[in-house]
């Protein structure tokens, strides 16, 4: 009996050795994906996680069979070196789960990190997008005002040049009928008989006392200069 349970206990603890070994095989593994996680956990880390899992529970398993197996000994010196080599294998065991937690911990605090990060780089992007639109937006909106504020300037000066226009022509219509007026004033007056005589002799006393007023104004300029 003695021998059986000695057997046992060997077969136990080389087997928790084992998985001891391969739990730490796997922490490194697990921990690469602490520094460059990806946007959604990958399948390599989905299996590691798993394989970590499922090997922690298999330790867990293993100590339960090594307390149960210990506590069926009588032989207290036996039983005092196993109690020891028990509560190692357990404290490994804790260890290696508040790891597996750490590290779990870790990788999710990374993942929404490169995230956040990922998120704010994108929010930046489409802000300089959006304000790239909106500068080419405005200055094509100034094109087309500045394009309205000619056409306008056009229309004015149109409008201008169509009122000169037509007063230019009114003017040259004023003008011919003014002539047709004149004409027809002089063929008329040519018509009544000793017009021109009457006109003749206006002029003639018009000249005449032009005259009369030059000598006198003369006369009385020089009796001014002359009684200083």
């Amino acid at each position: 009996m003695a021998t059986s349970t000695s057997s046992s206990w060997s077969q136990l603890r080389q087997q928790a050795r084992s998985l001891e070994s391969q739990t730490d095989s796997l922490f490194h593994t697990y921990s690469s994906f602490v520094s460059n996680p990806a946007a959604k956990p990958s399948e390599a880390e989905l299996q590691t996680e798993s394989q970590l899992q499922e090997i922690l529970q298999k330790r867990e398993t293993v100590v339960s069979s090594l307390s149960r197996l210990l506590d069926s000994e009588t032989t207290l010196t036996s039983s005092a070196t196993k109690l020891q080599n028990l509560s190692l294998h357990r404290s490994t065991l804790t260890d290696h789960r508040r790891e597996f937690v750490r590290l779990k911990g870790t990788i999710s605090e990374s993942r929404s990190r490169t995230h956040l990060l990922s998120s704010v780089r994108d929010d930046i992007n489409a802000f300089r997008s959006a304000s790239r639109i909106e500068e080419g937006r405005s200055e094509a909106d100034y094109m087309l005002d500045e394009r309205d504020r000619i056409d306008n300037s056009h229309n004015v000066a149109d409008s201008v040049l169509s009122q000169a226009y037509a007063i230019q022509s009114d003017f040259m219509d004023q003008r011919q009928l003014l002539g047709n007026i004149n004409r027809r004033i002089v063929h008329s007056a040519s018509q009544i008989p000793g017009i021109n005589t009457i006109i003749a002799k206006i002029n003639t006393r018009k000249k005449r006392d032009s005259v009369i007023l030059a000598g006198l104004i003369a006369a009385c300029l020089l009796m001014v200069l002359w009684f200083r």
